[in-house]
């Protein structure tokens, strides 16, 4: 849907999607493994057009004139070629790669067993979203990257941290969509004007409007969060512009309210939409120009220069159309099923996190890193379910699978089992017929996604409307239809 004339979309599906499709190519991520946890979210690429690869541990034999191939890191605007993989239970040639379109069979030709979905194949042909496991040694996510990141145009590289920890505003993540994330937030904090941040339920607006406000001319003010859904109608004057003393019940002490506790700083309110649109309408007058108001009770009107920062999980439509009109600047927080390729990271950070909280707890789990600090060790089930499921509330979700995880695992590593509670089914790899195993147990039925007929003929029909067009095709959130436009290259337009 476009965004008005009064506003600036610095993350519609449209732009994401044009930019995901220029020059993408189907490459292998290492998601985790045993002996060289330090890889993970290195790519391997296979170009359509190019012949097969072997991969296997070591280097090439001298003469063998077999193309091998090569793991990176990638960040925007470099690529780092990185060493041969060294896992001890791999083979020097292990699998055979051909890239056909966006697919990739693999043959498995070294000694190390291959899983997809659980049963172990010896021929797979891997869809973009699939894993493959060799077995006690690497578990691979093949998806779809450009070769090569566009600079960043406002923030820097030099900023950046190790490969795969958080920044220094919390955001984890390597993948395309989060370094456009981060470089859109550096352009936004130059840019004073009032914001809404776009996004599912658990994705991390509001570490995204905390980092907008860190680096902005506004760092040093106060940033004042509240969500706006829990604000009792009755109330809502009084929690946004404060009272004087006295007023409304002698006694009643004085207070800024939420607008004028941001004065000089950002004001961030969460769930804005799921406010009324009659208590929207007490925000307009202190968003215009000056940010003019009255504490309940004064008789001389106050100013606080202040910003707003809203966010919704909704269409934006669903705001008073005079508020959405100065929430000037637009941003998408991209969730889980759009950044897929980070969750080995992100499970790695929310461990960390939970060792540091709660460390009785985790302490079974601990174990010795190459610099000696300890960290939760996980099994290759646990990434492998986490990598394939479909999520709703993200990183939340995220968070309460690790813990149930850890309450199920028996041994000294965080395993996902049967026992472990699951909300939905991940979807299946693509196993070749012939090389499942007889009598093997088949995996449970699953809706199939809408072909791109569908999907597009709902866009036309709804008029580019996201939520409307989502629900007419039965998808659970908006955030399934942005991730299968970008799947068949479609826009909204």
């Amino acid at each position: 849907m476009a965004a008005s004339a009064s506003t600036l979309d610095l993350g519609s599906s449209q732009t994401a999607s044009t930019e995901r499709s220029q020059g993408e190519t189907t490459a292998l991520m290492i998601a985790w493994a045993a002996s060289e946890p330090h890889r993970i979210g290195e790519l391997a690429f296979f170009e359509s057009e190019g012949g097969a690869q072997i991969l296997g541990r070591g280097g090439p034999r001298d003469g063998s004139g077999v193309e091998r191939t090569v793991f990176y890191r990638q960040r925007p605007g470099c690529v780092e070629r990185t060493a041969d993989l060294a896992g001890p239970g791999l083979s020097r040639e292990q699998l055979r790669v051909r890239p056909e379109g966006s697919r990739l069979r693999i043959e498995r030709i070294g000694r190390c067993a291959m899983e997809v979905r659980g049963e172990r194949v010896d021929r797979c042909v891997l869809e973009p979203g699939d894993t493959l496991l060799l077995k006690g040694q690497l578990l691979l996510f093949c998806t779809r990257r450009p070769r090569k990141l566009a600079p960043l145009t406002s923030a820097k590289l030099a900023d950046a941290p190790v490969f795969g920890a958080p920044d220094s505003h919390g955001i984890v993540g390597e993948c395309p969509a989060v370094w456009r994330l981060r470089d859109r937030i550096a352009w936004m904090a130059t840019a004073d004007e009032h914001t809404l941040l776009l996004g599912g339920s658990g994705s991390g607006k509001e570490l995204a409007a905390r980092a907008v406000h860190a680096l902005s001319a506004r760092a040093r003010g106060p940033f004042i969060a509240r969500n706006a859904a829990t604000i009792p109608a009755s109330l809502i004057d009084a929690e946004l512009f404060g009272n004087v003393k006295g007023y409304p019940n002698p006694g009643m002490p004085e207070r800024p309210g939420l607008i004028g506790a941001a004065n000089g700083g950002t004001l961030f309110l969460d769930e804005i939409g799921e406010l009324p649109e009659g208590l929207q309408a007490n925000l307009l007058r202190v968003l215009d120009e000056g940010g003019e108001y009255h504490c309940l009770g004064a008789a001389v009107a106050k100013r606080s220069h202040f910003r707003l920062i809203g966010a919704t999980n909704r269409d934006p439509a669903a705001l008073k159309h005079d508020v959405g009109a100065r929430l000037v600047l637009r941003l998408e927080v991209p969730g889980l099923d759009e950044r897929r390729d980070d969750i080995p990271f992100l499970a790695r950070h929310l461990l960390r996190r939970a060792a540091a909280k709660s460390p009785d707890a985790v302490r079974r789990f601990l174990t010795a890193r190459g610099d000696g600090d300890p960290e939760p060790a996980v099994g290759a089930t646990l990434i492998d379910h986490l990598m394939r499921r479909r999520y709703t509330t993200n990183l939340r979700e995220l968070d309460a699978l690790l813990w149930r995880a850890m309450s199920t695992s028996q041994g000294s590593e965080i395993e996902w089992s049967e026992s472990s509670p699951s909300v939905a089914a991940p979807p299946p790899a693509a196993i070749e017929a012939s090389d499942s195993p007889a009598g093997a147990a088949e995996p449970p039925p699953e809706i199939p996604d809408p072909s791109a007929d569908r999907v597009r003929a709902s866009l036309e029909e709804h008029g580019g409307n996201i939520t409307r067009a989502a629900q007419a095709l039965g998808l659970s959130s908006r955030y399934v239809l942005y991730r299968l436009m970008r799947k068949y290259g479609l826009s909204a337009e």
